[in-house]
């Protein structure tokens, strides 16, 4: 288990993993003057002598690190002040501080051009870098975990700035029984930037490089998806052709990684005893696997009553017996054409937040005014969008790739509750801020759904607001319906990984298998749609993460529910949430709203949400 736990964009990031996160390209002229971020709160540039300066002294101090207390914090743990536990743990908060700034430099720098070889090199180069420096602190956490559990909670008790470490240490044992001997856990942690970290390269580095030929344009994948909302149906059509014809030429390789990267796993899993090829994940989600399955069970079982059913009400208004697969995200004749400028997304998301709280909306307009965003699409930018928390010393940055669509503004109020969220646990520390997956999606939709009511308490058309409705149905299908089975394809393939390689065809046909399951019969899934797995970053990245939004989306519906039927004094409890950054288990973070994610009718709680909605649709429809 690598305890060395600092956030890395590819595991912090939202990027949107269903064809629905796109929308169609527009000229800079319609959406006005697009953002874009500075990274010098970090560092100049690639050459900075600053850089060049952190890397030196991240070297030399965490060499005297290790001298000054590998083979010691037994020792340590009986005594106080500059000999105890509670300074070493101090001493270890500011090197994570450090290499994280080096770190999330190096991502945002690729990630702002993932096709420049001279970004690329620099970004390879600082991660070889980082695991050579980093393996000085890898005795730290391991050392720690050998120490007996009284011995560590007399050094609490004892030491003040212990102490303080609590929560940190706390979660630190529960990898007590996945760790491995020291030397195992080094070669682990080395090998990690030749293993699975150069695996997750060529696979951005494929996928950014990938061109689909759209009609006589020639496009990259963030594009190519958009069409898939054209209103346009041929060109819905031409656009699934193109995605799928390249996929499938470039299937070999994107076989190969994912074969790769499950065997991987595998291996990592059966060295640390994990029983469930998705238990290594809930551990880092600090969330229990009955929790997970009992969600799992939930949305299954409401596939004919939230997509099998909104899938059917659509083909009908579309005028269709049975949809095609690129069909599925295709707009209604009720949906407005015209574009959202960029400063009308600015007021939309920051009105939505002021109401809810000033605080929360001066927080979010700290990213606008400071040029923490990237919003325009550029050759060779990642796709999608996410919001990296770099270091509490400094601040996040947000990444989008900014169209005008509503769909956008709803991205962009996800992506700044994520913003918000990690500003707000900053105050916790290096070591304490960082937030599992489950619960790190809870204000970027909570974000969302306050920026929707905003939006739709404005809309007095009838049709307008059925478009509405219906466009928020399917953010939400995607977001609970469609990442679970999601997750439950990332199950078949682990699971069936286990028993040899597994060729594109064999993966496509579970592929399709969750797919037919989860869509239902209003859509008809035709041939090339097979290959579609390929460009999901998620498997890749971070494997079993999508269950994360379902999670996040139901919770947020139970939390949303709580908020429009509270007392005064529900924002002040849902600040003091994010403040607690890792601090606090997802059961202490929900008492206070008298919510319980153990509980199996929690989740029945938010999928009511999603399903009421439909309802409102079909009376909207019954009276049209």
């Amino acid at each position: 288990m690598n305890a060395f736990r600092r956030s890395t964009p590819a595991h912090t990031n939202k990027v949107d993993s269903a064809e629905s996160a796109a929308s169609t390209t527009a000229p800079d002229d319609q959406l006005g003057n697009l953002p874009e971020w500075r990274l010098n709160d970090l560092y100049s540039g690639m050459d900075a002598p600053e850089l060049k300066a952190d890397l030196e002294r991240a070297t030399r101090e965490c060499e005297a690190f290790e001298t000054a207390w590998k083979g010691k914090l037994e020792a340590a743990a009986d005594e106080a002040g500059d000999k105890g536990i509670g300074a070493a743990l101090k001493q270890y908060e500011t090197l994570e501080e450090l290499l994280g700034r080096i770190v999330s430099f190096a991502g945002l720098t690729y990630f702002s051009d993932t096709s420049d070889p001279d970004v690329a090199k620099f970004y390879g180069d600082i991660q070889s870098r980082i695991t050579d420096i980093s393996s000085h602190l890898l005795f730290f956490t391991l050392e720690l975990n050998r120490i007996d559990d009284p011995v560590i909670d007399r050094a609490m008790k004892q030491d003040m700035d212990a102490g303080h470490y609590r929560p940190w240490l706390t979660d630190l044992r529960k990898d007590k029984p996945h760790q491995l001997e020291d030397r195992v856990e080094q070669l682990f942690h080395e090998k990690s930037v030749t293993g699975h970290g150069a695996w997750n390269r060529l696979f951005d580095e494929t996928m950014s490089a990938l061109r689909f030929q759209v009609g006589d344009e020639e496009l990259t994948l963030e594009p190519t998806l958009n069409k898939l909302q054209s209103a346009d149906g041929a060109e819905r059509k031409e656009a699934a052709t193109a995605l799928s014809g390249t996929f499938a030429d470039n299937i070999r390789t994107f076989t190969l990684i994912t074969n790769t990267l499950a065997k991987d796993k595998e291996i990592s899993d059966r060295w640390r005893s994990f029983k469930d090829i998705a238990d290594s994940r809930h551990l880092a989600n600090r969330v229990e696997r009955e929790v997970v399955d009992a969600l799992t069970d939930a949305v299954t079982e409401a596939y004919p009553r939230l997509s099998h059913r909104y899938y059917a009400m659509k083909a009908r208004w579309l005028g269709m017996d049975v949809m095609d697969y690129w069909d599925r995200n295709a707009p209604l004749p009720e949906t407005p054409k015209s574009l959202i400028p960029w400063e009308t997304a600015r007021e939309t998301v920051l009105s939505a937040y002021g109401d809810f709280d000033p605080q929360m909306a001066d927080i979010a307009s700290r990213f606008f005014d400071r040029n923490w965003i990237d919003a325009p699409v550029r050759p060779g930018k990642a796709p999608g969008a996410f919001s990296h928390p770099t270091v509490p010393s400094i601040h996040p940055y947000v990444l989008l790739n900014y169209m005008g669509r509503p769909r956008d503004v709803m991205t962009l109020a996800h992506e700044l509750g994520h913003g918000v969220h990690q500003v707000l646990a900053g105050e916790q520390g290096a070591l304490m801020a960082h937030t599992p997956l489950t619960l790190a999606e809870t204000a970027s939709v909570f974000g969302e759904m306050l920026t929707f009511r905003v939006l739709l308490d404005r809309t007095a058309d009838v049709r307008e607001r059925k478009a509405m409705l219906a466009q928020k149905v399917e953010d939400m299908i995607n977001t609970v319906v469609r990442q679970i089975a999601f997750y439950q394809f990332e199950r078949k393939v682990h699971t069936a990984r286990r028993e040899g390689e597994l060729t594109s065809d064999q993966i496509g046909e579970l592929w399709i298998s969750v797919q037919a399951e989860s869509l239902g019969p209003a859509i008809r899934i035709g041939d090339g749609y097979e290959t579609f797995w390929a460009y999901i970053p998620h498997f890749i990245h971070s494997p079993f993460y999508v269950y994360a939004y379902a999670f996040g989306d139901c919770l947020v519906n139970s939390l949303y529910a709580v908020y429009e039927n509270a007392d005064d004094g529900f924002q002040a409890r849902y600040f003091d949430m994010l403040r607690a950054g890792g601090t606090k288990h997802h059961s202490e973070l929900l008492a206070p709203f008298n919510l319980d994610a153990s509980d199996p009718a929690f989740w029945g709680r938010g999928l009511a949400m999603i399903e009421g909605l439909i309802d409102e649709l079909e009376a909207l429809d019954s009276s049209a």
